[in-house]
């Protein structure tokens, strides 16, 4: 497996492309949901990118502290329906963790997530901060993961 972690200005013109052609097919065309797909949020991002036999499999965009929230958060994850079923999303939500707790040193991570999928975010350790919610005609809910300082010492 190749993943690939790039700043925005890094992504070719294709990367980009096939990243918002993904996004845009999940978000607003299978979820029938119209909606502004592309934030303003990407410049200041890094995007998290599996590819297999080319194609992009696997896909979160990382967000640093202050970008929008006051901490980190993940957020646009996707796996496109011909790479689904087989623990990509699992493995897509980890290394987006890893990252941000053993390269940036996080100690809290947020995302929203669509409630269908709590239960599957849960079982990283992210907790519900918000009741369900609304957003763009989608139930929501705002979750929270705190890194527990660990301790070597014996």
């Amino acid at each position: 497996m190749n993943w690939e972690l790039k700043r925005f200005d890094e992504l070719n013109t294709r990367e980009l492309y096939n990243i918002l052609q993904a996004r845009n097919a999940i978000f607003v065309v299978e979820q029938e949901c119209a909606y502004h797909e592309i934030d303003g949020h990407d410049p200041d991002c890094w995007h998290l990118s599996l590819k297999i036999d080319g194609e992009l499999a696997a896909y979160s965009r990382l967000l640093e502290r202050g970008v929008k929230y006051d901490i980190a958060s993940i957020g646009r994850i996707i796996v496109p329906e011909k790479f689904r079923g087989n623990g990509l999303a699992r493995l897509l939500v980890q290394r987006s963790i890893d990252i941000m707790v053993n390269d940036w040193k996080e100690k809290e991570i947020k995302l929203q997530a669509q409630t269908y999928l709590r239960d599957f975010y849960e079982s990283f350790g992210f907790e519900a901060t918000s009741e369900e919610y609304l957003d763009d005609g989608i139930p929501h809910v705002d979750m929270v993961m705190t890194i527990k300082e660990t301790s070597d010492a014996k």
